[in-house]
């Protein structure tokens, strides 16, 4: 999945060139081709589809030049994470009815990919055997606020969980009862299942986006197929495959999963995640001075000096055109923020 625009990354983040397609890492690769190299361990390149928003469509092809076009599926509307996956399942069940897919991020980093591998490989093996819908869930490293939480049950076989609930954002009280239990696991946002199983339950539990899909299902991989999606697409409800179908189904279960996983979906996460000085601050620039500056996180262009003094707990990312300085502990603000900037100063800025 490669479409959202990851607004609670702004200023790095913006609509023309969404986080996947930055190297945000430092590694000289975007998170979207660090995700496409990782998944190459799990099935060849042919195998591996992008769903993304149609004005993306070329900056895939630029980022990943070895998949076809016909590879990148683009949804002409911003509908959440459920039409995506409905489209993508029945796109495969037409290709193969047995087909068995991983529905993954593009923008998330994983450091340990020989852990993430195996257990991916696990999840297609165990929903390969059983009517399953399965999610790999994260053990909490610490109360975060910003992840939704998953509640498993006993192991039904050596390693996999029942799945009981899923609680979205809690407050801190709450996601440190949650941690302190040992029962609760961050949602990843990563599922595995065979295509006719997750079809069954958007029948079941989302009726309406099963119909939409259902019907036009014969245009599916035909020259048919992005004039038909065009017009259907934007129909579908905007709703996330969390909340239509994970939160309903009774065939759920999770595997508690350590690779080193991180959303990056907030500055905070990249400053959890990035080298940080002895005074904990997370500095992408040898030309950063940060004088009696403690736990702020400073991005600016490379050949810029920058002079910080007496700082703390702050995010400052300098974008050129943009500057954003923010308490580091108010960043779930950010994204509100990008709606008044767009009221007061158009789509420039965002």
């Amino acid at each position: 999945m490669a479409g959202g625009i990851g607004s609670r990354f702004w200023p790095g983040s913006r609509v023309h060139r969404p986080k996947q397609f930055l190297d945000i890492l430092g590694t000289g690769k975007s998170l979207i081709r660090l995700t496409f190299e990782r998944f190459l361990n799990v099935c060849p390149a042919e195998n591996i589809y992008i769903l993304t928003n149609k004005i993306y469509r070329e900056q895939v092809k630029e980022h990943l030049p070895e998949i076809s076009y016909d590879q990148i599926l683009c949804e002409p509307s911003r509908n959440n994470t459920a039409p995506c996956v409905a489209y993508t399942a029945f796109k495969l069940h037409r290709l193969n009815p047995e087909a068995n897919f991983v529905v993954a991020p593009s923008d998330h980093i994983i450091l340990q990919e020989n852990n993430f591998v195996n257990t991916i490989k696990k999840a297609l093996d165990f929903t390969e055997r059983n009517n399953a819908l399965c999610t790999l869930g994260i053990r909490p490293s610490r109360p975060d606020t910003g992840y939704g939480y998953i509640n498993f049950d006993d192991e039904i076989e050596a390693g996999i969980n029942k799945v009981i609930r899923f609680t979205e954002k809690p407050d801190l009280q709450r996601a440190t009862q949650f941690v302190a239990s040992g029962d609760y696991l961050w949602n990843g946002g990563i599922f595995i299942w065979k295509a006719a199983n997750i079809i069954q339950a958007f029948e079941t539990h989302q009726t309406e986006i099963f119909n939409i899909f259902n019907e036009i299902k014969k245009d599916l991989n035909t020259e048919k197929e992005q004039k038909t999606i065009d017009l259907a697409y934007p129909t579908t409800p905007s709703i996330s495959i969390d909340y239509a179908i994970m939160e309903k189904a009774d065939n759920v279960y999770t595997i508690p999963s350590e690779f080193g996983w991180s959303d990056l979906g907030t500055w905070n996460s990249l400053h959890a995640e990035f080298e940080k000085d002895a005074a904990n601050n997370a500095l992408n620039s040898d030309n950063i001075l940060a004088y009696d500056t403690r736990d702020c996180l400073i991005r600016a262009p490379k050949d810029k000096l920058v002079v910080v003094k007496d700082l703390e707990n702050y995010i400052v990312v300098d974008e050129e055109d943009v500057l954003l300085i923010y308490p580091k502990n108010k960043e779930q603000e950010i994204k509100a923020i990008t709606k008044e900037i767009k009221e007061k100063k158009g789509e420039k800025y965002l």
